[in-house]
């Protein structure tokens, strides 16, 4: 149902990668936005570019977009862009970066892209099928117990704001095996095929988290909240990605308060 969005969405990812390409590892002029978070004519460029072609093939389905906000947001089809995912990763020439694309279908992800223009690399996700890396299929791995797990984290302590959230991400950090950070969206790629098992985050907004949702689910694992809801498009942040749902509870128990 989705063939025609989700080969759309890889062209996409190959606009915004002529637009990043050219600007990475370079001398390049960071910008700092509103909210403190740095941004580069990279991000804008290509978000722009990506926006573009949305508009002339899909002039009805609506955009959203972390560098140039929201446009026709009730459309029964909608865009989530996200050109650079890992900003900070990007201005110090590290590849732990990525673009997230997504398509929401009456606010349901049902398409999504992480794309790594510089290792070229590519997890998609696509309702109904099977999640694939590189065009192979992929799924995540089982691990039964907390105490086995090995977890990522974009921010470590800088992303979680508020100390509640700290304390309670520090509480599951504490009972794992393994803990990495600054990984931003390509410790979904990773969970997705199998190499780590949890990622616990805070402050996400929904450019953050829509395309990694069908890549998540389509590769066997889950994305709720902290609470073990379901994730929607006005959720409050807090995000979890489990590769083996059976530890859902068990970790949700862990984070609560």
């Amino acid at each position: 149902m989705y063939k025609e969005y989700s080969c759309f969405a890889e062209q996409l990812a190959k606009i915004a990668s002529d637009e990043i390409l050219p600007f990475f590892r370079k001398k390049i002029i960071v910008e700092e936005k509103n909210d403190t978070s740095p941004v580069t004519q990279a991000d804008k460029n290509a978000e722009l570019a990506m926006r573009k072609v949305i508009k002339e093939v899909y002039p009805n389905h609506g955009i959203v977009g972390e560098e140039y906000g929201i446009e026709n947001i009730d459309a029964e089809y909608v865009w989530v862009l996200d050109p650079i995912d890992g900003t900070k990763s990007f201005i110090t020439g590290s590849p732990l970066f990525g673009t997230l694309i997504a398509l929401l279908h009456n606010k349901k992800p049902v398409v999504g892209i992480i794309n790594q223009p510089f290792t070229k690399e590519c997890w998609k996700g696509e309702k109904g099928k099977k999640s694939l890396y590189n065009g192979e299929i992929i799924e995540t791995r089982k691990c039964k117990e907390i105490k086995d797990i090995s977890l990522y984290s974009t921010g470590g302590r800088l992303m979680f704001k508020k100390a509640e959230d700290l304390a309670l991400f520090e509480k599951l950090q504490k009972q794992v095996k393994v803990s990495r950070f600054s990984a931003d969206c390509y410790g979904y790629g990773l969970l997705s095929m199998g190499c780590i098992d949890v990622v616990c985050e805070a402050e996400m907004k929904l450019y953050d988290y829509a395309a990694l949702m069908p890549i998540v689910e389509g590769a066997g694992g889950c994305m709720t909240d902290w609470f073990g809801n379901n994730l929607s498009v006005d959720g409050d942040g807090h995000v979890l990605a489990l590769g083996d749902k059976t530890l859902l509870p068990e970790v949700v128990k862990v984070l609560s308060k």
